[in-house]
């Protein structure tokens, strides 16, 4: 993905780093490789740009056209050849063989399918973007307007929901994404998990999905995961009346260790998904997120709220 670009996902794969080329030994991708390939082809740039070679020059130096030097850089391409990158350290002046070694496994760990591919028979492609950024993020902040975030859903408000939503498929493909989503929440235990940031408008523990003992149970689950020490929930109750993200509907913003990375804003739609990292766009959902938690009902008084609206179930 371009710097600076919108970028309209139907069929696509879209994931964090460490200063430096390439990846240590330390640090921990969440199996994303992706995001990796968008962190060596930024990488990549600096070093044309450092060497002051245009696109065509450094495509002609390793004998590509320049359009698929433009690809390497912008995480455009499926794969990186590992005989490319190599070459064109060379060409860019880079002479520690240390610097190259480590650079060039990085491109073999970018080039690595991400786990969620076993799920490829019920995952869109676009969506294996989002789960890319979602594994990589060092923090995730989400505005859910309808449905408890992916992350935080029980198995059973999982099964309702997805069966609702692809009422065609049949039972074993539901299993399947259900199982996908279980999987998703292993980064919430893992040894570094990102900071998780929700805020929940009300409607969505007032939609009966899977009906109420299925939400009782889905609430007590808020609770738990509420507790978590990287966990922040709250709650937009209907009484604060109109917020400055209601007209927007559900969207997530993701950022990254990886200095190489900016923030990047993913918005969902039934065939297919935006993903914006400009500048002017990722700020309007940053304070829109920003708003939401100040006019939201505090961190602390969450739990009373579950319980409150759990009494009514």
């Amino acid at each position: 993905m371009l710097p600076s670009e919108r970028m309209i996902v139907t069929d696509c794969d879209l994931e964090p780093g460490t200063r430096g080329y390439g990846v240590t030994a330390e640090t921990d991708w969440g199996g994303a490789p992706t995001v990796l390939r968008m962190i060596l082809g930024r990488q990549l740039e600096e070093l044309r740009t450092r060497a002051g070679m245009t696109f065509e020059q450094a495509g002609a130096a390793i004998g590509v056209s320049h359009s698929t030097i433009r690809r390497m850089e912008a995480a455009k391409v499926a794969r990186l050849r590992l005989a490319d990158a190599e070459k064109l350290l060379q060409v860019y002046g880079v002479r520690d063989q240390q610097e190259i070694d480590t650079f060039l496994k990085s491109v073999r760990e970018a080039n690595r399918r991400g786990w969620w591919h076993t799920y490829r028979d019920v995952l869109p492609d676009w969506f294996a973007a989002y789960l890319s950024l979602e594994q990589a993020a060092l923090q995730i902040r989400a505005y859910e307007a309808q449905f408890v975030h992916g992350l935080l859903q029980t198995e059973a408000y999982a099964r309702a929901l997805l069966g609702a939503g692809n009422p065609h498929a049949p039972a074993g493909a539901t299993e399947r994404r259900v199982a996908l989503r279980m999987r998703r929440q292993e980064l919430l235990s893992r040894p570094s998990p990102p900071r998780v940031w929700i805020v929940m408008d009300e409607t969505v523990l007032r939609w009966p999905v899977g009906g109420p003992e299925v939400m009782r149970a889905q609430i007590d689950h808020l609770a738990e995961v509420n507790s978590l020490p990287h966990v922040t929930l709250q709650i937009m109750p209907f009484a604060n009346g109109p917020h400055p993200a209601m007209r927007a509907g559900a969207f997530h913003l993701f950022r990254f260790r990886a200095p190489e990375l900016p923030d990047i804003v993913y918005l969902s739609g039934l065939v297919g998904a935006v993903y914006l990292d400009k500048d002017d766009d990722v700020v309007v959902y940053r304070e829109a997120l920003d708003r939401l938690g100040a006019q939201s009902a505090p961190a602390r008084k969450t739990e009373a709220l579950l319980g409150a609206i759990r009494k009514e179930l």
